[in-house]
């Protein structure tokens, strides 16, 4: 995920727009436009970059289908009861269900990553290689992601059709070249009002954009987190993140009034109960809030698993237990 010069860049592909009526996108022209996306989000969302793109082509009929054309949804997520976004309705499993609208092609792309990385049904998932893309079709089905019993099927073959799984071999420094090679123009600070996403031209025709965060998310204990840059306070990244007022505070055991400094950890989700580490051996001065924030573990179940009083701090040399009360 630490593709030096992207993280903060404002990259990936044209919108859906110029799909005028009428005309309509091969799946061979489709992959040689999204796989770039799907790349970048396998490397930072851990997402084999050959099943993003058998969903996205399957999900999408290759980008032409109405929801895309129409909601730039390429891969047919409905709305759920966390869904702020605008919203379409559309006939599917039943009647006129909602499904989620985005800005453009590449806000899909990302919502995807982040909906398969967050909701706890498709947690297991991410136990299986990235390689292993027959694994994560059969995976998707079992967690529910459609209802076609044929689902895992119709993925493998997009899959093996048309030779998606090289995609999940590209390493970073692959995943550079391929830009370079490819001629691929990485836009910073991109505007997405600017109405140069909204078709092709002699100018843009290479130019691929990626909706990025001005932070970059990270994963640790399947946890997503950011690491604070100079001038953020705990609303401008409420808003950055789409979350409620006291979402970080609660997340991150913190005061709403909390200062934010640049290279603080903060967890975008709550942190867990246990984590892979199992003992921690305390650094001069550090404190339990610092260990609490560095293992993803809730500060009061790690009070709690080493039978100390909340808001005591360790001394130099102790070890802290990450995974078991300490008797």
């Amino acid at each position: 995920m630490k593709i030096r010069g992207l993280t903060l860049i404002a990259f990936l592909l044209i919108a859906n727009s110029e799909l005028l009526v009428g005309q309509r996108i091969s799946t061979l022209d489709y992959i040689n436009k999204y796989k770039y996306i799907s790349i970048k989000e396998m490397l930072d969302y851990k997402i084999p970059a050959s099943i993003t793109l058998a969903q996205a082509i399957l999900e999408s009929s290759s980008g032409n289908s109405s929801l895309a054309t129409e909601a730039n949804n390429h891969f047919g997520i409905k709305c759920h009861n966390d869904w702020t976004g605008e919203k379409i309705y559309k006939d599917d499993d039943e009647k006129n269900e909602c499904f989620r609208v985005y800005k453009s092609a590449e806000y899909s792309f990302r919502d995807h990553s982040i909906y398969l990385s967050t909701y706890n049904r498709y947690k297991f998932l991410f136990d299986y290689k990235i390689t292993d893309y027959n694994a994560w079709a059969d995976g998707l089905k079992t967690a529910g992601y459609a209802t076609n019993s044929q689902y895992p099927k119709l993925l493998t073959k997009i899959i093996e059709d048309y030779d998606l799984e090289k995609y999940d071999k590209v390493s970073q420094k692959e995943f550079e070249k391929m830009l370079r090679e490819d001629n691929v123009t990485l836009m910073d600070n991109f505007d997405f009002n600017s109405p140069s996403i909204t078709k092709d031209t002699e100018e843009n025709k290479n130019q691929v954009y990626l909706p990025m965060p001005n932070h970059n998310i990270l994963f640790y204990n399947r946890i997503k987190y950011i690491i604070c840059k100079k001038g953020d306070d705990i609303n401008s990244l409420r808003k950055e993140f789409d979350l409620f007022v006291w979402q970080i505070p609660k997340y991150n055991d913190i005061s709403k009034d909390q200062v934010l400094e640049p290279g603080m950890l903060i967890y975008l989700q709550p942190k867990r109960r246990n984590c892979p580490e199992k003992i921690h051996k305390i650094k001069e001065g550090e404190t339990m809030w610092e260990v609490s924030q560095k293992y993803g573990i809730k500060l009061s179940i790690l009070y709690k698993r080493n039978q100390m009083q909340p808001g005591t701090q360790p001394t130099k040399g102790q070890e802290l237990s990450l995974r078991k009360k300490k008797k």
